[in-house]
């Protein structure tokens, strides 16, 4: 967006992403209700907000909330362009509608894909705003600007909030013409605010999917497959009906459910099922046999994906040469909320309350097993008490639609903590190959990276950051194996920048070294090419002060990396204790995510990307024998301790670029950082995680 920018509604067209995207502007709310005003009418220029008769500002949320604190930042976006008081603006959860477009929240998408949209949004508003009081007072639409909730008269005093304009403003055509506010003018965006939600937590009145009820709910759990292939041959529910407060037992796709009148009754009953399973041929794999078709794999045909110069035809230096072989294991997304899901089957409908990342994976699951039509589902998206990727499947919706069908009721499916470790989409265990030669002059001449997988490459699921090294290197060759099993496997948080970061920060700090070099001056030497890569870098290694020397028995490591195009890099202080376990001190952490919206939000995030990577690296590991997760609760799949975290700080680049994204990006650096301390300290690079492990 240039300064001042003038939009016709086609260019807005042209911005808007997703099929529907387009037919926002000029659309009133759909199935979203607006709570908490006492204003008589209300002014609905576009599906992103409404503005009451009481001055009120709702703001409606196309994406979900799970701790990243979209619920502030998005409606600073629309505020800021409305020229909203912000002290009237409240936030609601938008339900499933394909007038949205994507409403998957996912790939740190939130903010980076509706600035434009939202901006353009408030923007109408206020410019239907400004019509309306211009033509109250009979002046030209010139002589009339809004601020913080109102709209004033430059050659007089005049004034009309926004509640009092709301009426007449709603009886004019959308606007063919609007201008956006020039940057330098923002009032709102670029400050730290405080989270619209924070004070319903506090009180208790924000409803989690588990805290959701309604009249008559009922409660379901389910005795699961224990393999991932298996079936069910048959079960006995004799022992189960006599349980008190059970209502029924039905078999689903995924086992056998207890339906009580409670939690416990529904426990109490799926103890007492009696179940017989087909736990097919996945019941012998082990992780130890995993490891070893990812290794031999390693070795069979593959396909390029990354093919610079001729690495084959460089010949190998045994003493220029780096060869490291890195795996990783399965990780659970660990949500302290598990998955739920409410389905209630009335008036011809059926309507779903699920804390989902992706509202329409909910909505097909619900019409694939019932078949009706599409206006006869309902989607409500629920407040997730974490998600990091596992919320974009729709497992826990399909049980609910599955078991519900059979109440006129509504039924709540949940799960408990070892259901959730045990039946999860977990990122995919790997092996990835590095062979890199220097040159004479220290520099990389070659690197070649393979990677042995279970994970297809579609959306960097797998290869995410493997094709996209930045340093200089004339000769490089990067490929992929894929190696199936029948381990689900979804979306963890940086999905496979997780597993490359890693590789080539490790494997670049390995070569600086090799080459006598500091890590970080050998790292601006191959970056020339990308300033924005440098920008983070400098600034990460200045304030972690990175030429002074550390306190005595510590060392520093350093990584860099670019996803879900922003940029970040790491600086981590690292100690080795008396009885050989590894203590982390300090975390620096620079980022480059285009302009900042909130600072204390991406603060936030940056945060909790660090103790999400710290705690993959230290202890992360999801673990098979006989076809079946051995984690079943935090005890054996521990998160980062309270004792084991550091100190943090954060620096954000200053920029005019679009805003990008923030929640992925600070996990891929962090381990690589912390391994590369290690090894500064150590000698030896760690290549197998978790390092606790």
């Amino acid at each position: 967006m240039t300064n001042q920018t003038l939009l016709s509604r086609r260019d807005f067209i042209k911005l808007s992403t997703g099929s529907t995207a387009a037919l926002m502007l000029g659309l009133s709310l759909t199935r979203c209700e607006i709570k908490g005003t006492t204003g008589e009418f209300q002014f609905d220029p576009n599906i992103y907000v409404s503005i009451a008769s009481d001055d009120t500002v709702t703001i409606i949320m196309p994406r979900s909330e799970m701790g990243q604190k979209i619920f502030t930042a998005l409606p600073m976006i629309l505020a800021e362009e409305l020229e909203a008081d912000w002290a009237k603006v409240k936030v609601v959860q938008g339900d499933f509608n394909p007038v949205f477009g994507s409403q998957t929240t996912g790939g740190s998408a939130s903010v980076r894909t509706h600035y434009d949209r939202l901006r353009v949004a408030g923007a109408t508003a206020r410019t239907m705003l400004e019509q309306a009081a211009a033509n109250k007072w009979g002046v030209s639409v010139d002589e009339c600007y809004a601020s913080e909730g109102a709209v004033y008269h430059h050659k007089s005093s005049k004034k009309l909030s926004f509640g009092n304009l709301a009426e007449s403003a709603a009886s004019l055509s959308i606007p063919e013409v609007i201008q956006l506010k020039d940057p330098k003018d923002f009032k709102i965006i670029g400050r730290s605010i405080k989270s619209l939600d924070t004070a319903y937590k506090i009180d208790g009145s924000l409803k989690f999917g588990y805290d959701f009820t309604l009249p008559g709910l009922l409660t379901a759990v389910i005795k699961r497959i224990p393999t991932f292939d298996g079936s069910v041959q048959s079960f006995d529910d004799s022992a189960a009906r006599k349980i008190p407060g059970v209502r029924d037992i039905v078999q689903v796709s995924s086992g056998v459910a207890v339906v009580a009148e409670n939690t416990w009754a529904a426990l109490e009953g799926r103890k007492a099922l009696e179940v017989n399973f087909d736990v097919s041929k996945s019941a012998g794999l082990s992780s130890e046999k995993i490891s070893q078709q990812l290794r031999a794999a390693l070795s069979s045909s593959d396909e390029v994906i990354r093919s610079d110069g001729n690495v084959a035809a460089v010949k190998t230096n045994p003493a220029k040469t780096v060869s490291l072989e890195f795996e990783f294991p399965f990780l659970d997304h660990a949500p302290q909320e598990p998955n739920n899901c409410t389905v209630h089957f009335h008036d011809g409908t059926c309507e779903i309350w699920a804390p989902t990342q992706n509202p329409k994976a909910s909505f097909d699951a619900a019409k694939e097993i019932t078949g009706l039509n599409a206006d006869q589902i309902l989607v409500h998206t629920l407040r997730m008490g974490g998600a990091f990727g596992r919320r974009l499947k729709a497992d826990y919706t399909f049980d609910a639609v599955e078991v519900a069908r059979h109440f006129e009721l509504p039924v709540k499916v949940v799960r408990t903590r070892d259901e959730d470790l045990k039946h999860g989409f977990y990122r995919p265990a790997s092996i990835h190959k590095l062979e890199a030669i220097l040159a004479a002059d220290g520099m990389p001449l070659t690197w070649k990276h393979r990677i042995s997988g279970p994970w297809s490459r579609g959306h960097g699921m797998i290869t995410g950051g493997a094709d996209e090294l930045a340093y200089a290197i004339p000769n490089v060759q990067v490929d992929y194996v894929m190696t199936k099993f029948p381990v689900p496997t979804g979306a963890w948080r940086s999905v496979g920048h997780t597993l490359n970061a890693f590789v080539n920060e490790c494997g670049i700090d390995a070569l600086a070294h090799l080459a006598k070099r500091d890590p970080y001056e050998y790292r601006r030497q191959l970056l020339g090419e990308h300033p924005r890569h440098l920008g983070v870098l400098d600034l990460a290694a200045k304030a972690s002060q990175w030429g002074s020397k550390p306190e005595p028995g510590r060392a520093r490591g350093i990584a860099v990396h670019y996803s879900f195009n922003s940029y970040c890099a790491m600086v981590a202080e690292v100690s080795q204790e008396a009885n050989g376990k590894f203590r982390i001190h300090k975390m620096t952490a620079a980022i480059d995510c285009g302009r900042v919206i909130n600072p204390d939000g991406i603060r936030s995030q940056i945060e909790g990307g660090i103790v999400m990577g710290l705690t993959a690296a230290f202890h992360g590991k999801i673990t098979l024998k006989d076809g079946t997760v051995l984690q079943s609760n935090f005890h054996n799949y521990p998160l980062l301790s309270m004792d084991e975290m550091p100190e943090i700080d954060v620096h954000m680049v200053e920029s005019d670029a679009a805003p990008t994204g923030v929640g992925e990006p600070p996990v891929p650096p962090t381990p690589p950082a912390l391994v590369n301390a290690i090894a500064a300290l150590t000698g030896k690079y760690i290549t197998k995680l978790p390092i606790n492990g």
